[in-house]
């Protein structure tokens, strides 16, 4: 094909190992594990070594567990830093568990700092001794450093490589100083200027530099408006600032202001990702919610929110027992139970999850949280008021029974507005004790619309004394 002739959808080559959804085509991982347990390595170094390292991870978590161990020998060559860092948390712990220090020493010396931290940081603690004994003294004093800080903070997230000038140079002087030094990062996008005690003053894009000319000062080019994370700071707030500002990096600076790494928004992306599936989950208390954690581990995480619920469902099911003479005088009522509190509980955990993203996202603060409640109380109004129609009419019809349609449209219509007004208000509360929503939102939330729900349906019909 002449460099003239137009390139055409048809003259791309699909990967023969993936779908058409990217994924690994289930006749070569069968082949691949195939191999494996006939421990014909050469075979699978030869099927594996065209992938992509996200695909060879890949191919590790769809692995049975009894067989990675045996997948990660016959890759001996192949299974570096790019495959371990793309790999799931629980299935990269347990490959690492097969590896002795030396390996992973090796595997963490080929990544950045924050991917060599996440590899070493859920080692029990003799490992990890054991594997920053095998690390040089550079790598070492950085993880152990970045290993310091907080879980979850802006000192284990950043990048300790980076690109840094003193303000007196020129841009020529910065150009020669890139060029010269051959152990300098290769990859970043800015350049950050810094004062004599190494605190950032501002910053200047690449593409700035190879446009001015060779005589200007990098005082004069650089931005000194910029956003810098300090050290301690929490990884969703980091998210939530490249968001926010649209960065594409920024600074890392220590107590005293001192630049100490970067964050790139490819290590955001990670972030924001891993935080909303956390608040998902956690609402729906599932914990992690991967189907490589272990079975042990889910159980736990999950049974103890099934017992909180079997515990608020004894508090609904304790207002039902103080109306049991008006059930029984009308069975009807039984029918028609679940409808009231299963719409209100559908109703509340709508709010709630507006809510919780809300809070999650700093939409909602204090300067608002008034008039968000009253919001969402109106919305509450406006849909409890059309279902209330709608069954209020259905039930009517069905039992041939007005009273009894319009007992379940008053108490369809309390249990919606209240459910609103609790899916907001619970979130809410919960932050101000400091207590995460997303957690514990959902039980309280589900226990008020039950109990509600109950409560105003079966009070209602008993004082409008229906019968059967």
């Amino acid at each position: 094909m002449s460099e003239a002739d137009p390139i055409r959808a048809e003259d791309f080559v699909a990967d023969p190992h993936l779908d058409d959804d990217d994924q690994l085509k289930s006749v070569f991982v069968r082949q691949v594990f195939d191999a494996v347990e006939a421990g014909e390595d050469e075979r699978v170094r030869e099927l594996v070594s065209p992938l992509h390292p996200a695909d060879i991870a890949d191919l590790f978590e769809q692995a049975p567990s009894e067989l990675r161990s045996d997948l990660a020998a016959s890759l001996a060559g192949l299974l570096d830093g790019d495959v371990i860092a793309e790999l799931n948390d629980h299935v990269r712990e347990e490959l690492i568990d097969t590896l002795d220090p030396r390996e992973v020493a090796d595997i963490a010396s080929e990544l950045e700092t924050d991917d060599a931290v996440a590899i070493i940081e859920d080692m029990e603690e003799e490992d990890q001794r054991a594997v920053l004994r095998e690390l040089s003294p550079d790598d070492r004093a950085a993880i152990e450093e970045a290993l310091s800080y907080p879980e979850e903070s802006a000192g284990r997230l950043m990048q300790r490589d980076l690109i840094a000038v003193p303000e007196h140079m020129t841009v020529g002087d910065v150009i020669d100083y890139l060029r010269d030094n051959q152990d300098l990062t290769t990859d970043f996008w800015e350049v950050f200027v810094v004062d004599p005690q190494h605190k950032p003053i501002g910053t200047a894009h690449l593409s700035w530099i190879l446009r001015t000319p060779r005589n200007v000062g990098m005082s004069d080019v650089m931005k000194r408006e910029q956003t810098l994370i300090p050290v301690d700071m929490d990884q969703e707030e980091v998210a939530l600032r490249f968001q926010k500002y649209a960065l594409i990096s920024a600074a890392v600076v220590d107590l005293s202001g001192r630049l100490v790494g970067m964050i790139t928004v490819d290590d955001v992306v990670h972030i924001i990702q891993e935080e909303a599936s956390e608040d998902i989950l956690k609402l729906s208390g599932a914990g992690d919610g991967d189907i490589n954690e272990p079975i042990l581990e889910s159980y736990q995480s999950r049974v103890r929110w099934l017992i909180a619920n079997l515990i608020t469902a004894l508090v609904a099911s304790s207002i039902i027992r103080l109306f049991e003479g008006t059930i029984a005088q009308m069975v009807a009522l039984a029918t028609l139970m679940p409808i009231v509190a299963g719409v209100g509980g559908n109703a509340g955990t709508q709010t709630m999850a507006v809510a919780v993203r809300a809070i999650a996202t700093n939409q909602l603060t204090e300067s608002n949280t008034v008039r968000t409640i009253i919001r969402e109380i109106r919305v509450a109004f406006l849909n409890g008021a059309t279902v209330a129609v709608v069954i209020g009419i259905g039930v009517g019809l069905v039992f041939a029974n007005p009273q009894l349609g319009m007992v379940i449209a008053a108490a369809m219509m309390t249990n919606i507005v209240f459910a609103g007004f609790a899916g907001v208000m619970v979130p809410v509360i919960l932050d101000r004790l400091d207590v995460d929503p997303a957690v514990s939102s959902s039980v309280f939330v589900t226990m008020i619309t039950d109990s509600m729900g109950f409560f105003a349906f079966l009070g209602l019909a008993t004082l409008a004394g229906l019968t059967g």
